[in-house]
């Protein structure tokens, strides 16, 4: 860090100017303008590490630059802009709003749980399963690839054919020392177009093959490829619960929030009115 800030001092001292007394007396200045200004670390910070000292002495300079620039930009702006007041007040109106969001958002997470339990999620699905409809081939089941001169390829065959509990405990063992890869996703779904691009395989008709396949097994002059399809759903089938969840975990915890926050501004107004905190006045 040293050597970085004798090239940048040394660099930059076109940039420099004298200093005053407002100047933080425990770290470095490189420069100051209209009294603002720039830390040697501030400096160092934007810097990546493991660079060489040219490229160290670019970065600091675009970012020197840039700065300087903002700074010189926003005082002509300050001068030259007649419609001061109007951007002081767009200034307020963000200020406030960005702190009833921040207590919004604050209230939501004091106030309301972290996720929707998985009963509410259930229900939901239940309700609304006619609208969660898949957009994708959906598989589940397993896939490993293994090189062209493995050993014991007519086990592998017969354990991925199998997929039973003890089939499987072989496969994971083998696997360790044999597999090039080896996905196992009995317990999850996946869409079957990302399996596709694993595999040399060409299908026209993807929810027709998966509907008629159980297991495929394809080679090319490098690998052998062997899928077990355990469980499929096709395009316009009714997505499984498992696969949903997520998305209506963010839909209920969006329309939890939304009405926890319409209720607590309608209340806040109701008690400021009973409260007579607003006054109205008669015309």
């Amino acid at each position: 860090m040293k050597t970085l800030t004798s090239v940048l001092i040394f660099s930059l001292l076109i940039f420099l100017s004298c200093t005053h007394n407002e100047a933080d007396k425990n770290r470095h200045p490189l420069l100051e303008v209209d009294g603002m200004y720039l830390y040697a670390d501030e400096v160092q910070q934007i810097i990546p590490p493991n660079i060489g000292k040219e490229d160290s002495v670019q970065i600091a300079q675009s970012y020197i630059k840039k700065w300087v620039t903002d700074i010189l930009l926003y005082d002509n702006a300050k001068r030259n802009i007649s419609n001061q007041s109007e951007i002081d007040e767009l200034v307020d109106n963000y200020r406030k709003s960005l702190m009833i969001h921040q207590y919004q958002q604050k209230l939501i997470e004091q106030r309301l749980p972290a996720e929707p339990s998985e009963e509410e999620l259930k229900a939901f699905y239940d309700k609304y399963s006619e609208q969660l409809i898949l957009k994708d081939n959906i598989i589940k089941g397993l896939l490993l690839v293994v090189p062209q001169n493995a050993r014991n390829i007519a086990n592998v065959r017969s354990w991925v054919q199998s997929g039973n509990t003890k089939s499987l405990e072989n496969i994971d063992k083998y696997s360790l020392q044999n597999a090039i890869s080896y996905d196992y996703f009995g317990n999850k779904w996946i869409v079957f177009s990302e399996i596709l691009r694993k595999i040399p395989l060409h299908v026209q008709d993807p929810a027709a093959y998966i509907s008629k396949n159980r297991f495929v097994e394809v080679s090319d002059s490098l690998h052998h490829y062997f899928l077990r399809i355990d469980a499929f759903r096709i395009i316009g089938e009714v997505e499984p619960f498992e696969m949903s969840k997520s998305r209506i975990s963010n839909i209920l915890q969006n329309k939890l929030k939304a009405d926890f926050i319409n209720q607590f501004e309608k209340d806040l107004y109701d008690d400021a009115v009973d409260n007579k905190t607003v006054k109205f006045f008669r015309k």
